[in-house]
């Protein structure tokens, strides 16, 4: 390590740089954000294991799901405001100290109610690790650098959500559902002891900000994104609107939105700086990304579903046959790392919204016949799109920026792509429900008794059950049971592609969206205070 300078070597006069190799700072932060980003997923495929040993019903144990997601998302605003407040090197201690002592919590939990709690504070360490980690790098590492460094952090956004069902699915059937929370301790102790060595605060973080607090304004964004998760997460369960108290707490959600985005743009010193969304470049960025966190998530939860439902996968073997995804993001993100420094990020972008709308599409004529094959080659395509997208869409998301902004913009930034994800888990599953049920009634209306290929079907059907020993009436009843399930099937399949399909439609809508993001200039006159230039 050199001495603490204000200016390290190639730095130009203005700009600010950690004393230390940038890429110590980027395995420091990456190490802390993989652990987050994998236990957001990790968890998911052990509920069943979760609510049988604490003795609680299935729907009690999606709370440890619900109850995580609601806090994160009402950290990552606020994260911004916090590390002008207290220093973001300090906040990101306190964070991984929170995240790792929660871990600890949830393991050891006896029963349902502290293990929600234990997972509410999880969510409030983890919630402001993503947009501190974003920031640091940018900072750290000047801007021919930047879409290298964020070709880095998103192996581990990208990646992690992958693995996570795999690896939970793995240690929850060898150990215990506990260790996919043990395992956060060693890793959290050691992203404690990088970050304390390498993480520096830029000048203007280092003299605490005594402003007053926005109480209000907290208050109504912590209402609104709660009120929000809830609707999301219930509202299929409860027929959405058909639901008098799905209607109040939508009505709540939105009157808090409303308030919360008034109180921001008339309080001085607001919890988050909305006006940043006059960014053109942000404010595209961020309407990007909510659109690809839609697609991506609904992907990723639907296809290990498709395989355990309707071929027979176990949590295990689904893990595996989409963990292809993670190989072509990685691959990808090593390929952009290097291109994104001499292609025009729009291009860069162009091709793997492009990419991710085609091999989507490819998901759409799975059926019940398929090979494993069916399932790898487009989940790789679709892993290898990620990297091109990641990487230009942040770097040139936060491109015209100055530095002060850059904390608070990551915050909006990353709770733009969750709530993406949660609408896209919640219509997806809606669509696939629904969807189900009316191509049954479609299916079903044409296997009627005058129907001749139906009558034949159900003649041999009903024989082989005689064969194995069946009356002829008990065999009868087989047949029709027999039948029903086949149309349940095939209605599921037909709701199945219906969904990527549409998940397939979006991704390609995006690419002209990408035109509306302003190329940056590098041959024009510096400003050392924007992130980009």
């Amino acid at each position: 390590m050199v001495s603490s300078t204000n200016q390290s070597a190639g730095a130009a006069p203005g700009e600010w740089r950690p004393s230390v190799n940038p890429w110590m700072v980027a395995a420091s932060v990456m190490l802390s954000t993989f652990m987050v980003v994998l236990d957001s997923s990790v968890a998911n495929v052990a509920l069943p294991h979760i609510a049988g040993n604490l003795s609680a019903s299935t729907d009690e144990s999606t709370w440890v799901l619900t109850s995580y997601l609601v806090s994160n998302a009402i950290m990552l605003p606020a994260s911004g405001w916090i590390a002008r407040r207290i220093g973001r090197k300090r906040l990101l201690i306190v964070s991984i100290l929170m995240f790792t002592g929660a871990s600890l919590l949830c393991g050891i939990a006896m029963d349902m109610p502290m293990l929600i709690l234990a997972r509410v504070l999880q969510g409030v360490g983890g919630g402001g690790m993503q947009p501190l980690a974003q920031s640091i790098l940018l900072e750290s590492f000047p801007p021919h650098q930047h879409g290298t460094a964020m070709a880095v952090y998103g192996m581990g956004i990208v990646v992690a959500p992958v693995i996570g069902p795999t690896l939970g699915g793995w240690i929850t059937d060898s150990y215990s559902w506990r260790w996919i929370f043990y395992i956060n301790l060693p890793v959290g102790l050691l992203a404690l002891f990088m970050v304390n060595l390498f993480i520096e605060d830029p000048p203007y973080l280092r003299h605490a900000f005594r402003g007053a607090i926005d109480y209000l304004g907290f208050g109504m964004m912590a209402v609104w994104l709660g009120a929000m998760q809830l609707v999301l997460d219930k509202g299929q369960e409860a027929d959405w609107f058909e639901a008098p108290w799905i209607c109040w707490v939508a009505a709540v959600s939105a009157i808090a939105l409303a308030g919360f985005i008034i109180r921001e743009f008339m309080c001085r010193e607001p919890i988050v700086q909305l006006r940043i969304l006059g960014n053109r470049n942000f404010c595209v960025g961020t309407l990007i990304t909510g659109i690809y966190g839609f697609a991506l998530y609904g992907v990723t939860a639907m296809l290990p579903l498709f395989l355990q439902t309707l071929l027979g996968y176990s949590a295990l073997d689904s893990g595996l046959a989409v963990s292809p995804r993670g190989v072509g993001s990685i691959l990808s993100m090593v390929i952009v790392g290097v291109l994104v420094n001499y292609v025009d990020g729009r291009i860069l972008m162009g091709f793997g919204f492009a990419l991710l709308g085609y091999s989507t599409l490819m998901l759409g004529h799975l059926n019940l016949g398929i090979s494993i094959g069916s399932v790898i080659v487009p989940n790789l395509m679709n892993g290898f799109a990620g990297g091109f997208i990641f990487v230009p869409l942040t770097t040139m998301t936060m491109s015209r920026l100055r530095r002060q902004e850059i904390g608070n913009a990551a915050g909006i930034y990353n709770l733009m792509r969750n709530i993406g994800g949660s609408v896209g888990i919640a219509t997806v599953t809606t669509i696939l429900v629904r969807g189900s049920q009316s191509h049954q009634n479609y299916l079903a209306a044409n296997l009627t008794a005058s129907n001749s290929a139906t009558g034949m079907l159900l003649q041999g059907m009903a024989a082989k059950f005689r064969m194995g020993g069946s009356d002829a009436v008990t065999a009868q009843y087989e047949a029709l049971g027999a039948l029903y399930r086949s149309v349940q099937q095939q209605a599921s399949v037909l709701s199945y592609a219906d969904n990527f399909r549409l998940l397939g439609y979006l991704a390609l809508l995006c690419i002209p969206l990408v035109l509306l993001f302003q190329r940056l200039r590098h041959g024009a006159k510096k400003d050392p205070d924007v992130i980009g230039e």
